[in-house]
């Protein structure tokens, strides 16, 4: 069938289309790569074996033999999918022991799972936030949760990154209007694009001043951060400072999913209020048990978080040794800002082509002018990784006139 020509077509599809040839015909076309095998610390693409910097995988169980074991058992024990929404006829008693081991993992009452994990910010700042009340977001706030306040019709306002004065001035300035309304301060506790840390103390002392609540994205935290990988609040000494702890399934816990846990009344509220848990199918067994067996290795096997805290400072000290600039970076998310769309995609293909795995981050995931590659450090990387991937990333740059 053929299609007529219209505006949406002239205008927004055919741009991205050319841009897209563009860079396939240059080589610099990075994205959408078929890897073979596990997303481990070295992977194989296009039959070539590479260091993988491009995966979530931080602390290495994607292949953890109990994490298979708990999948195959049940895949055997259900089947291949739930069938039914949650309420009615999805849930499974996996579902339960999930949410149960979630709640115990973030200090909290209760937890909720949903399909993914921008459903669940989505489906969170819907629910929870009205036309009458007001949400304060950092400006580096994932997308999600900045469609979610979209989505509520609540009022919003954006911070500084990071920037405790600027957050301050927006509770101040608010504090008449919304006095005796629902206040929520939203941060991601690893910054996904930038891999630094919230400041969780001040963010909590303020919002205890100002009578708000403070809810935490740990999408890039739990695996990453904190001793034994369990999060923001172990990172800072702070366990149950934080009001609303929402997490993926699909990172540092190599699942699919994403989860809100709180206190008891909260998680029944969302259970049968929030939209995408009523009308949406539940998250098959198979990957409930994935995700529960996994947060039972991390916390079983914190050696895996004291390599990764290692590997992870050895690479970034390699990083900016010969000239890098990593931002604020203070975790195993490491971002090689460029800032130049050209130059980053020009270092990625000579990085890809001598056996790393890394991907570019461009307009529009990012501001024009802050291009990047964005790394992540896995607790499987040897330290022989490392120096490898920080030689060639140094040869890379020499040559392409980016470092001296």
């Amino acid at each position: 069938m053929l299609y007529k020509k219209d505006s949406l077509q002239d205008n927004k599809i055919d741009p991205l289309i050319q841009r897209i040839e563009k860079l396939k015909g240059r080589n610099l076309y990075f994205y959408l790569q078929s890897i073979e095998g596990p997303s481990g610390p070295r992977i194989r693409v296009d039959g070539k074996e590479k260091i993988n910097l491009s995966s979530y995988n931080y602390p290495s169980i994607v292949s953890h033999p109990k994490i298979i074991k708990a999948a195959i058992k049940a895949i055997r024990d259900y089947g291949t999918g739930p069938s039914g929404v949650r309420l009615l006829a999805g849930t499974a008693p996996i579902h339960n022991k999930l949410e149960a081991k979630i709640a115990e993992f973030n200090g909290a009452e209760d937890a909720v799972t949903y399909s993914s994990g921008y459903v669940t910010n989505l489906t969170a700042v819907s629910t929870l936030c009205g036309r009458n009340d007001l949400v304060i977001m950092d400006k580096l706030d994932h997308a999600s949760i900045i469609d979610g306040c979209i989505l509520s019709g609540a009022n919003h306002k954006t911070y500084l990154h990071n920037d405790m004065e600027s957050l301050e001035k927006i509770l101040a300035d608010s504090k008449e209007k919304y006095d005796g309304k629902f206040k929520l301060i939203i941060v991601d506790a690893v910054y996904s694009m930038d891999g630094d840390i919230a400041n969780l103390p001040e963010i909590c002392r303020l919002a205890k001043k100002y009578d708000a609540r403070v809810m935490v994205d740990e999408a890039h935290s739990i695996g990453n951060i904190g001793k034994t990988g369990h999060g923001i609040e172990e990172h800072f000494g702070m366990k149950g400072s934080v009001y609303i702890h929402m997490g993926t399934l699909s990172k540092g816990i190599p699942s699919i999913g994403g989860y809100i846990a709180g206190n008891k009344d909260l998680i029944t509220y969302l259970k049968h209020t929030s939209r995408a848990f009523i009308f949406s199918a539940s998250v098959p067994q198979v990957n409930i048990a994935i995700a529960k067996a996994s947060l039972e290795v991390i916390e079983d096997e914190p050696w895996r978080m004291t390599r990764l805290h290692h590997r992870a400072e050895q690479f970034r000290t390699g990083l900016k040794k010969m000239g890098y600039d990593i931002g604020y970076s203070n975790t195993a998310l490491v971002p090689i800002m460029i800032r130049d769309e050209e130059k980053t995609l020009k270092l990625t293909r000579l990085v890809n082509d001598r056996g790393l795995f890394i991907m570019p981050i461009i307009f529009p995931a990012v501001p024009k002018n802050t291009d990047r590659l964005r790394t992540h450090v896995q607790a499987g990387h040897t330290e022989k990784d490392i120096s490898r991937a920080l030689y060639i990333l140094e040869k890379s740059g020499k040559e392409l006139g980016i470092l001296k």
